[in-house]
């Protein structure tokens, strides 16, 4: 069986990545695929009391507390619509067990480096520094997120940072 262009572009080669692409709103979004433990439909979560808008709350998922964090709100997209397409995407960040809701789950592509080109600056009124880049395939943008240093990130606050010299 002989293997074709596409095929060569799903599986990817030694140089690619694979990104678990989402959506949020218009916008498609990719992480990548080695962060992400599971997809699960969206359930109802148990409120924290005094967390950020952006934190729904907490499930138990097979004996794991799992933080579940709202991604349209976080990324500040407005009220979300929870609905038979609302996928909580369950990611495993240094070990640690964080879940995520996006709007639905597109797809797993295979990126080279260079098809991901940086970011543009905003200046102070965009935080670019969880976007790895803006990759092209055919008519679709994907924005290409590092979850690991969004959620390991001091104001997500879900993730223990690495501390050196700490005594």
């Amino acid at each position: 069986m002989t293997e074709t262009a596409k095929d060569r572009a799903i599986i990817g080669s030694d140089e690619s990545r694979e990104y678990l692409t989402f959506t949020l709103g218009d916008e498609e979004y990719g992480i990548d695929i080695l962060n992400v433990q599971e997809i699960r439909g969206y359930d109802a979560v148990t409120k924290i009391a005094n967390s950020p808008d952006f934190i729904k709350g907490v499930i138990n998922m097979r004996g794991v507390i799992v933080p579940i964090i709202d991604m349209r709100l976080k990324f500040h997209l407005g009220v979300a619509e929870y609905n038979q397409f609302t996928v909580v995407i369950i990611l495993n960040i240094s070990g640690r067990v964080v879940g995520m809701v996006v709007d639905g789950v597109s797809d797993v592509i295979a990126l080279r480096a260079e098809q991901i080109r940086p970011a543009p600056e905003f200046g102070a009124i965009l935080d670019t520094a969880y976007i790895d880049g803006l990759a092209t395939l055919d008519d679709r943008m994907v924005i290409v997120v590092d979850i690991e240093k969004l959620m390991s990130s001091g104001e997500m606050g879900l993730v223990d940072q690495v501390q050196s010299g700490s005594a």
